[in-house]
């Protein structure tokens, strides 16, 4: 399974969004860098399914762009004038070569779903690896109307009970991608040091 982060070279805020190559085509989230459609059409000419991780506007503001040129499936847990296929926790969703678990892990957004396979996470924004905050497992900000940091940390914990130890690569919604390190941090150990940091429940950021 190839995955390009179609987002990269994005000059506006974004999430990262990653196009999942293989067997089945995916695109899991779209960004809000206009254009993104075009760095998708670089590498592929057809496109199976949108998988979207939660409906914040960095990460659904080219949906209707992506649809527009590729007219794919679009998978999302809540409603949406463009879902085809609703989510729900423990769904299985094939993309590329890998069939991944639909983990519903909110707090960040209550719509919002984590996909894990035997080898891939991909955690959109309730875990990620450098965000600012911390450099080595952070989580979702929690501190804006609709978000708790009480249903984050469940999920967090949700996600770690559910994450094989076969895991290798953690694909988040900001900062950098994460690999397993020979010898050292495994995608167990960020999200583990991930839940400990928001378990202090102290604020991420000084204007929280």
């Amino acid at each position: 399974m190839e995955v390009i982060p179609v987002t990269a070279d994005a000059d506006v805020f974004t999430c990262n969004a990653y196009l999942v190559l293989g067997d089945r085509t995916v695109l899991v989230d779209a960004g809000t860098m206009t254009g993104v459609e075009d760095v998708v059409a670089e590498h592929t000419d057809h496109l199976d399914a949108v998988v979207v991780t939660h409906q914040h506007s960095d990460h659904v503001g080219e949906l209707d762009a992506v649809v527009d040129r590729f007219d794919p499936d679009v998978y999302a847990y809540a409603d949406h004038p463009l879902r085809t296929h609703e989510l729900e926790d423990g769904d299985e969703v094939v993309m590329g070569d890998e069939s991944f678990e639909v983990v519903y892990t909110p707090g960040h957004a209550d719509d919002h779903v984590s996909l894990v396979s035997g080898r891939s996470l991909f955690s959109g924004d309730v875990v990620v690896y450098n965000d600012g905050a911390f450099d080595d497992g952070s989580f979702g900000r929690t501190d804006l109307p609709g978000q708790s940091r009480e249903r984050l940390i469940s999920s967090l914990q949700t996600l770690f009970d559910r994450l094989p130890e076969t895991v290798e690569a953690m694909y988040a919604g900001h900062g950098d991608v994460f690999e397993n390190e020979t010898g050292g941090d495994t995608v167990r150990d960020v999200v583990a040091r991930a839940l400990e940091r928001a378990e202090r429940r102290e604020p991420k950021y000084p204007e929280e």
